[in-house]
């Protein structure tokens, strides 16, 4: 009984620890972005702002720098993003569980092995073909790298529909249902927690997406939000506070998704765990 007693206590402990390590930052970045640049120089870093201020976010969205404008972006982006992933990923994944093809399992496994290259290996030749079309700083060179699906997203579904009862989609075919029809009314019915999941992951991907919005574009006309914070250090040489209030503007909207759907996250995951 003690030991078990010793061994909760432990792993307790442990959990805190790591709560304290992940949410330390984020307590840190509002923090300083409720101080101005007077306290911010002046008091320890670890201390809280004393009287708050919101003069820093008032600063990003007034005349000095319009961060309106990459907000906008990275919404349309993150939506246009979304929309073209759910719909091609659902199509390949099911066409790779339920649909029988000469080399569908070796298509597969050869797709999926692209999981594997790092996204700085493609950077170059995608920029190159970008640049080729008369695309760069656009807003499709934004979003057609990434709107026709993703080998995570179709790995996640394929898996997902390979469990759905092979009964459901017999009876649906009886009734006369093709493809689409099964896919809109027996497939994707049974699968939203899965897509709900799905959607959050791509959402918070592609909000943070950096390293290829800076290659692709140049500019404020598609700026995204990353790139504008980004920025921020360089307009601002170095106001801390005024960068962490971006930081934490870019962060709420995710917070508030997460919320929003944490139900059907957990429940995503507790049907995969107990498959």
């Amino acid at each position: 009984m003690r030991r078990g007693r010793l061994v909760d206590a432990a792993v307790l402990v442990a959990l805190l620890v790591g709560a304290v390590a992940t949410l330390a930052p984020f307590v840190l970045s509002v923090s300083t972005a409720l101080k101005t640049t007077r306290q911010f120089a002046s008091t320890p870093v670890l201390s809280p702002p004393a009287p708050p201020t919101v003069e820093n976010i008032v600063t990003l969205f007034g005349r000095d720098y319009d961060f309106v404008t990459p907000i906008a972006v990275t919404a349309q982006v993150v939506v246009v993003v979304l929309v073209g992933q759910l719909l091609f990923s659902v199509l390949a994944a099911y066409a790779f569980a339920r649909l029988e093809f000469p080399g569908r399992d070796a298509l597969f496994w050869v797709y999926l092995g692209t999981l594997m290259v790092p996204q700085a290996v493609t950077v170059i030749p995608l920029y190159l073909m970008m640049t080729e079309v008369g695309l760069r700083n656009t807003f499709w060179a934004l979003v057609l790298p990434y709107v026709l699906g993703s080998p995570f997203a179709i790995f996640l579904l394929r898996e997902h529909f390979r469990t759905i009862p092979q009964d459901l989609i017999d009876a649906a075919r009886l009734d006369g249902a093709g493809t689409v029809r099964i896919l809109r009314h027996v497939v994707v019915p049974v699968s939203r927690p899965i897509l709900t999941t799905l959607a959050v992951i791509t959402v918070v991907t592609h909000w943070n997406n950096f390293l290829w919005p800076l290659v692709i574009t140049s500019g404020r006309t598609w700026q995204v939000m990353t790139v504008a914070t980004a920025g921020l250090q360089t307009q601002y040489n170095g106001n801390w506070p005024v960068v962490m209030a971006a930081t934490t503007v870019a962060i709420v909207p995710l917070i508030v998704l997460f919320l929003v759907f944490r139900r059907s996250v957990v429940r995503s995951i507790t049907i995969t765990g107990f498959r």
